[in-house]
């Protein structure tokens, strides 16, 4: 069927679906469709987008039916479950499927941060004097003292170097969220903030990473890295894709206002920011708990690291997937 008949077909009912959002979300009482048959609706919309995606119709028209069922979804939990079990749909499937709508802002994400530590790793390991044109000699001497390969507990200096691991939860926990929303917040200033930070964030990492490598450090440090960064940095990236997300709303507005589109936008970068803070969450808990202990051998973090990044890819690629029938 050509995407213009099936526009043809389906959108008197697309639009009283987008009618019953609209009141909905007003909190109104009056909705094209009741609360009733909204259930049935919303299912005959997510089963429309995966033929809409299967028969590779138009990006502007797939991404105009997923935005629906995003707004959809959000409004049937809100009225059919208690909050427990929304959150809890959420981060069980809602969440992957949100991810992979968003792909293309967290693949931006991505490729800037990653591309700046990859980059600057590399450097610093050809040219080591370059380490201090971003990190003072003190902050480079405390890093060293962290990683020191004869330290009792990676990852910590000074006034943390002897702190219990739950007061290390809470420092990590703070440090790390406050970074993300740093990210996230930076794309109301068009996108240029997401972009600073991520850029920013990736050339001190990749600094520190080709310092640490080059005086021979590698193995404690990478073998502390490896497996709550499986979480941290992908939370970072997700705060970055939310903020991008905000940015692109503001920059490209299409037909809307730039209010409206912001809003719209928002509800999206919103789901995606809370997201990368369970990521941070379990984080700072793997940080404070395992990676920081000296007793186990570098392959066996190594190999739980891979673990956790496998688990991440997974869970962000297959959860939430649902299978529908042709029409």
């Amino acid at each position: 069927m050509k995407q213009s008949q099936f526009e043809t077909r389906h959108q008197t009912e697309w639009q009283t679906f987008a009618e019953t959002l609209a009141a909905l979300e007003r909190g109104k009482g009056n909705q094209p469709i009741l609360i009733a048959d909204f259930p049935a609706a919303y299912r005959r919309l997510c089963q429309q987008l995966a033929l809409a995606q299967s028969r590779g119709y138009s990006m502007r028209f797939v991404e105009r039916l997923q935005l629906l069922v995003q707004r959809g979804h959000y409004q049937l939990y809100r009225h059919r479950s208690p909050l427990g079990g929304r959150l809890l749909g959420f981060f069980l499937g809602g969440f992957g499927r949100l991810v992979r709508a968003e792909w293309r802002y967290l693949a931006a994400a991505s490729l800037i941060f990653y591309g700046s530590l990859l980059g600057m790793a590399g450097l610093v390991l050809a040219f080591p004097e370059l380490v201090y044109s971003l990190i003072s000699p003190e902050q480079v001497a405390e890093m060293e003292a962290m990683y020191d390969p004869d330290a009792s507990r990676l990852g910590r200096f000074g006034e943390h170097g002897s702190a219990d691991d739950w007061v290390m939860f809470g420092y990590y926990v703070m440090h790390n969220i406050g970074i993300a929303f740093q990210t996230f917040a930076g794309g109301l200033l068009f996108g240029l903030g997401s972009l600073f930070y991520l850029l920013f964030n990736g050339l001190i990492i990749g600094a520190i990473a080709g310092h640490l490598s080059g005086i021979g450090y590698d193995q404690p440090f990478w073998s502390f890295v490896i497996g709550h960064g499986a979480f941290e940095l992908t939370a970072i990236t997700l705060a970055g894709a939310a903020g991008l997300k905000l940015g692109a709303a503001l920059v490209a507005p299409g037909r809307q206002t730039r209010s409206e589109a912001l809003r719209l936008a928002a509800a999206t970068a919103v789901q995606l920011i809370a997201g990368a803070t369970l990521f941070l969450l379990i984080a700072a808990f793997i940080e404070a708990y395992w990676s920081s202990m000296t007793y186990p051998s570098a392959p066996v973090k190594y190999a739980v690291g891979a673990l956790l990044w496998l688990l991440i890819g997974i869970y962000l690629t297959q959860s939430g997937r649902r299978f529908h029938a042709a029409e």
